[in-house]
């Protein structure tokens, strides 16, 4: 096995661990910041929802429960208001979700599905916990989920949710009185879903990965060429004169010619010495033919 050879296997095998390495080390790392922006993109939908159960509940609900009404108005509840208005975004990007599933709601749209009561009963378990967040596999790719605790923090909610004879007759008219009541201060009772896609994002992490594989190829290669040529230049080819010197030389060939020995590196300093030796030699030849 030549030089060339053993050179080149040995820095193939140190590349092949290294690319492996960074290959596990950048795909976490791009997945990684890949679902961060994913959830960050769920916060942002998740405030706007707030800001908008903000403003039904403080400027809406007063001004129309000031108005004389006989009937009951749903965009008076932040919660109706919130999800109406999300409905618009989801028109455009229907992969987008949001909603404020309940165990027990009022409107039966709002009932949690199996994997929303998971939340609820996770936030229930776990008191203080107020942000969850999961992944999951749905038909049109991975999806990620935010979700926030919905609690009865307020004496205006139990006016509608404590019992059937406290909630407003419109109320009643509208949804009936089996769905929606039993609430207590202090519990959860549904919990803000956001879910967003992660199909783009994820699919954009994997771009960056190859282009980042392939550009640590490129370089690798263009190093392994520049040293394949320094090692022929300073070594292989060198040596191999040195070689063919040292055979002529040992078969008395007494025209072979000297080695000129440039530079001052360790290859210099070998052809030098092996001058040194050659005279040497002769001279000692010459004495024994005297």
């Amino acid at each position: 096995m030549g030089l060339r050879l053993k050179f080149n296997l040995a820095i193939l095998a140190v590349f092949a661990v290294g690319f492996a390495a960074a290959w596990v080390a950048l795909e976490r790392q791009f997945v990684t910041s890949a679902r961060n922006e994913v959830l960050q993109n769920a916060r942002i939908m998740m405030a706007s929802a707030n800001a908008v159960r903000t403003y039904t509940s403080q400027r809406v609900g007063p001004a129309l429960a000031a108005a004389p009404r006989d009937h009951f108005e749903p965009m008076t509840v932040p919660s109706y208001a919130a999800q109406t208005n999300f409905k618009a975004l989801t028109e455009r990007y229907p992969d987008f979700t949001y909603k404020e599933a309940a165990l027990n709601p009022t409107n039966p749209a709002d009932r949690a599905t199996d994997w929303e009561a998971d939340f609820i009963h996770a936030f229930r378990n776990r008191r203080g916990i107020e942000e969850l967040s999961a992944e999951r596999e749905t038909p049109t790719g991975p999806v990620l989920t935010l979700a926030r605790p919905i609690t009865v923090s307020s004496e205006a909610c139990l006016t509608c949710h404590s019992t059937p004879d406290r909630a407003p007759p419109a109320l009643l008219a509208q949804y009936g009185s089996s769905n929606g009541f039993g609430w207590s201060m202090g519990e959860t009772v549904a919990a803000q879903i956001v879910s967003v896609p992660m199909a783009v994002a994820l699919e954009t992490a994997q771009r960056n990965l190859h282009a980042a594989m392939a550009l640590l190829a490129a370089v690798f290669v263009g190093v392994m060429i520049v040293l394949n040529v320094l090692l022929h230049l300073t070594v292989v080819r060198p040596v191999v004169r040195i070689s063919r010197l040292a055979t002529d030389v040992s078969l008395g060939k007494a025209d072979a010619p000297e080695f000129a020995a440039g530079g001052r590196d360790e290859i210099g300093e070998l052809g030098r010495a092996f001058t040194r030796m050659r005279r040497s030699l002769d001279q000692a030849m010459r004495m024994l033919g005297a």
